[in-house]
C-alpha cells in the first residue's frame, strides 16, 4: 500500500492485517523461513532502489526489443521490396503496377516490418507481468503517482500503453473510483505506444546520429512525464477530479517462473490487435495515400511528380500553420494521415518523398534538422494517437465531451511543446 492521506479505508485494512498477524502468531509456531520472494522483495520494493530498478528494467526492455528485432525487420523489408519489384516488372498497366507495388506491397510491408519489435515488446511486458514484477512496480510508484494526482493501479494500464493505447484504456476498468478511472483514460494516450516506435526509429536514426537510441528512449520517458504532469494539472484545476482519493490496496503475488506457453499467449493476444489494424484501417488508409499521391494521373505522371498531386495541394494548404515548427508540406501530410494510425506515418513519408524504404532515412535527413526532427518526434508522441484509441476513449467514457477534450488538449500540447523544442534548440545551436 503506497503512502497517502490516512482514511477509513486504510484504517480498516491496517486493523484487518493486525488481526491476521495476531491469529497467525498464535497458530504458527517457530520462525517462518525466508523465501525467494521475500529476498527479491527486499530489493524490488526498497524505498530508494525500487524506482531506479524500474527505469533500468524499462531501458533493458527497449534495448532487447530494438536489438533482437532488427535482423527480422530487415528480412521482411527485403521480401516486400522484392515483391514490389516483381509487380512492376510483370504487370503491364502502369496504374495497376503502381497500385500493387506502391500501394499494396509498400503499404503492408511498411507495417509488417515493425511486427518483430512490437511483438517482442509485448513479450517483454508479458515477462514482467507473469513473473509478478508489474504489481510490485505499481506498489513502488504508488507514492509518487499519488502525489502527482494518479492512482497506483493506474500504472498497469499505462504500462500496457507501451504496446497499444486501446487495451490500456480498456484496462482502466480495474480502477474502482470513477474519477481516478477517467483521469487515467485522459492521460493514457500520452504514453508512447508501439505504433509510434517506427516514426522514432526512422527520424532518430536519420537526424540524431549516435544519439538515436537516447532520442527514442527519451520519447518514452517524456510520455510518462507528460502523463503525470497532466494528471496533476487536471487534478488541481478541474473540480470533477477534486473528490475523495482512493488508496492503493494490492495483493502482491509470489514471484514465479512464467511458462513459455503463457508468454506466447499474452504476446499473441496483444500483438494480433496490431495485425488486425494493419489488415483493415491501415491498409485502407495506405490505398488512400497512394491515390492522393499519384492523382491526377496525368499531372503526376503516375506518381513521379508528387508536387502536382492532390496530397501536395492538401499539405501546402496546411503548411503555413506548421511553418513555425520547421515542418514542410510533406511532414504535414504524414502527420495528417497519422491521425488515422501512427503506423502509416513512415509509409506516407516514403510516398510523398518519392523514395523506397531503404532510402527514406536519407530523404528525411534532407528535410529535417536534428532540432526539427526531435520536434517532429515530440509532436508525434503527443497529438491524437489514432482513430481506434479515440474510439476506445468514447466507448469507455460514453462521453463525446471527454473524447473531444482528449483530442483537443493533445493537439494543443503537441504544438506547444514542439514549438518550445524548436525555440530552445535554435538558441542552443
Amino acid at each position: 500500500m503506497g503512502e497517502g492521506e490516512p482514511g477509513l479505508e486504510i484504517y480498516m485494512v491496517e486493523k484487518r492485517y493486525e488481526l491476521i498477524g495476531r491469529i497467525v502468531s498464535r497458530v504458527v509456531k517457530g520462525r517462518r523461513p525466508l523465501t525467494l520472494t521475500d529476498l527479491l522483495d527486499k530489493v524490488f520494493l526498497h524505498r530508494t532502489l525500487g524506482i531506479p530498478i524500474f527505469f533500468t528494467l524499462l531501458w533493458a526492455l527497449f534495448t532487447f526489443t530494438f536489438e533482437v528485432s532488427a535482423p527480422l525487420s530487415d528480412l521482411i523489408e527485403l521480401a516486400f521490396t522484392a515483391l514490389a519489384d516483381l509487380a512492376r516488372e510483370n504487370i503491364p498497366s502502369p496504374r495497376w503496377a503502381s497500385l500493387v507495388a506502391d500501394g499494396v506491397c509498400a503499404g503492408v510491408g511498411s507495417v509488417l516490418v515493425f511486427v518483430p519489435p512490437i511483438f517482442l515488446l509485448f513479450l517483454g511486458l508479458a515477462i514482467l507481468e507473469d513473473t509478478g514484477y508489474l504489481a510490485r512496480a505499481a506498489f513502488v510508484l504508488d507514492r509518487v503517482l499519488y502525489k502527482l494526482g494518479l492512482y497506483g493501479r493506474s500504472l498497469i494500464p499505462m504500462l500496457l500503453g507501451f504496446g497499444c493505447n486501446v487495451p490500456a484504456i480498456m484496462a482502466t476498468r480495474t480502477i474502482d473510483s470513477e474519477e481516478d478511472r477517467l483521469l487515467t483514460i485522459l492521460v493514457s494516450p500520452l504514453v508512447s505506444c508501439s505504433a509510434r516506435l517506427p516514426v522514432y526509429v526512422l527520424v532518430a536514426g536519420a537526424v540524431l546520429g549516435s544519439y538515436a537510441t537516447i532520442g527514442v528512449y527519451s520519447m518514452y520517458i517524456l510520455g510518462i512525464g507528460l502523463a503525470l504532469a497532466m494528471a496533476l494539472l487536471f487534478r488541481s484545476t478541474m473540480p470533477y477530479f477534486r473528490g475523495k482519493r482512493t488508496a492503493l490496496i494490492i495483493e502482491l503475488p509470489l514471484f514465479a517462473r512464467p511458462t513459455l506457453r503463457s508468454l506466447l499467449a499474452h504476446m499473441y493476444e496483444r500483438g494480433i490487435l496490431f495485425l488486425r489494424k494493419a489488415g483493415t484501417i491501415i491498409f485502407g488508409s495506405m490505398l488512400v495515400v497512394w491515390f492522393l499521391a499519384t492523382h491526377p494521373w496525368s499531372a503526376t505522371v503516375g506518381g513521379q511528380v508528387i508536387e502536382a498531386s492532390y496530397m501536395a495541394m492538401l499539405g501546402r494548404a496546411l503548411e503555413p500553420f506548421f511553418r513555425p515548427l520547421g515542418f514542410d508540406w510533406r511532414i504535414v501530410v504524414a502527420l495528417l494521415f497519422g491521425l488515422v494510425a501512427k503506423e502509416i506515418v513512415v509509409e506516407t513519408l516514403g510516398v510523398v518523398m518519392g523514395v523506397e524504404r531503404e532510402a527514406l532515412a536519407t530523404a528525411v535527413a534532407h528535410s529535417l534538422t536534428p532540432v526539427t526532427g526531435f520536434a517532429f518526434m515530440v509532436f508525434t508522441l503527443i497529438y491524437m494517437p489514432c482513430v481506434a484509441t479515440m474510439g476506445a476513449v468514447y466507448s469507455e467514457t460514453n462521453s463525446l465531451k471527454w473524447t473531444l477534450f482528449t483530442v483537443i488538449y493533445g493537439l494543443v500540447l503537441a504544438y506547444a511543446l514542439a514549438f518550445i523544442v524548436v525555440v530552445l534548440g535554435s538558441l542552443m545551436t
